[in-house]
């Protein structure tokens, strides 16, 4: 190659990289979006192309990506609009609850009798008397409620901005799949030579596993603690259920609402339903989190636990929801890379003799 034309190639990669950077900076709050949209298409990839070989021409390329997208949007719709209709029956409700508590304070329950002296001395002085100086609720003030509120309010609204561009880029990566997975595969070869396409499938296996692993599991977590709160008498089980579910799609985060159904236990008077409900608890999620989690996405990936775990806690501390699946495909092509180039080194040295 002459040197005008490594100059010229050099150039280039130069500015390719700066419109990169350029359109990643343009699109920075949405990238969730495209993310979120990639992860639910490599989810559903499978059932989708067993739907489009049964229609074909019109049917097929619109109508059909049109129906699993709206079909996506009220599998998170209809359970968010549920538990939303709840909280709005029960807002007033509670708020004239909070209300009477900040001004004639909670009186300490009979249970805490039997407890530490400490504790009741700690309840008298923070929650049973309104005027006392370490009042919690009295520290509460109106300003604040509307202040949170309309923070959630802007909250909730840039996460539906956010959702409708995910449908929005799940139907075009639906219509468009086989050009776009066609350029992947040629892009991937071009980059990585033969090993590119293995990189790919290991990660599309990785997030598919993770998402058996993690909503499965956490839906099977769910629908069990519902049962036992049920059968205990905690108020609300489904929505208990619901949200049990929804946590339990972090390790060990299921414990968060095992912990909250057994305050409301004792709010009851029922510290034994309480220690009963923390006890199952803990056993579906040593079950589930040990067990069945490990087993789904580590045999799917050959990914040992410890890189599961490291995967999804760790992708779950830095891009919060999203590195659920981010962090166990990057950990699964990582160790698969690590095995090829391990493998490649003993390849390299001296045949063993005969």
């Amino acid at each position: 190659m002459t040197r005008r034309g490594t100059e010229a190639r050099r150039a280039r990669l130069v500015l390719v990289a700066l419109l990169v950077a350029l359109a990643l900076w343009i699109v920075r709050e949405f990238l969730p979006a495209l993310a979120w949209a990639v992860i639910i298409a490599v989810a559903i990839d499978p059932l989708y192309l067993r739907l489009r070989g049964r229609w074909n021409g019109r049917i097929a390329r619109v109508l059909l990506p049109a129906a699993i997208t709206l079909a996506v949007a009220l599998v998170v719709l209809v359970p968010l609009l549920f538990a939303i209709g709840q909280a709005l029956a029960e807002a007033r409700q509670i708020a004239q609850g909070f209300e009477w508590a900040r001004n004639n304070g909670i009186a300490p329950p009979a249970w805490l009798d039997g407890t530490a002296p400490f504790a009741r001395s700690w309840w008298q002085a923070h929650l049973a008397d309104p005027h006392a100086p370490g009042f919690v609720l009295g520290r509460m003030l109106d300003v604040d409620v509307v202040m949170h509120g309309r923070l959630i309010g802007s909250n909730l609204m840039h996460r539906a901005v956010v959702f409708a561009f995910t449908l929005m880029t799940l139907f075009f990566l639906l219509r468009d799949r086989d050009t776009i997975v066609e350029q992947c595969l040629r892009a991937s070869d071009r980059v990585f030579g033969p090993a590119g396409e293995r990189i790919g499938r290991q990660a599309i296996n990785s997030v598919r596993a993770t998402i058996d692993g993690l909503v499965l599991v956490g839906i099977g977590e769910g629908a069990v603690m519902t049962i036992v709160y049920s059968v205990l008498g905690t108020p609300h089980p489904i929505m208990l259920g619901t949200l049990t579910a929804v946590a339990a799609t972090i390790p060990f985060g299921a414990a968060v609402m095992f912990a909250v159904a057994a305050a409301l236990q004792i709010a009851m008077g029922s510290p034994v339903n309480a220690g009963i409900i923390v006890v199952s608890g803990l056993i579906v999620l040593a079950v589930a989190d040990h067990l069945i989690r490990p087993a789904i996405i580590g045999g799917a990936t050959r990914l040992p636990f410890l890189w599961v775990l490291i995967g999804i806690l760790g992708g779950a501390a830095t891009f919060g929801i999203l590195g659920l699946f981010v962090g166990p495909a990057t950990m699964a092509v990582l160790v698969m890379l690590w095995r090829d180039f391990a493998d490649g080194a003993g390849q390299g040295g001296e045949a063993p003799s005969e």
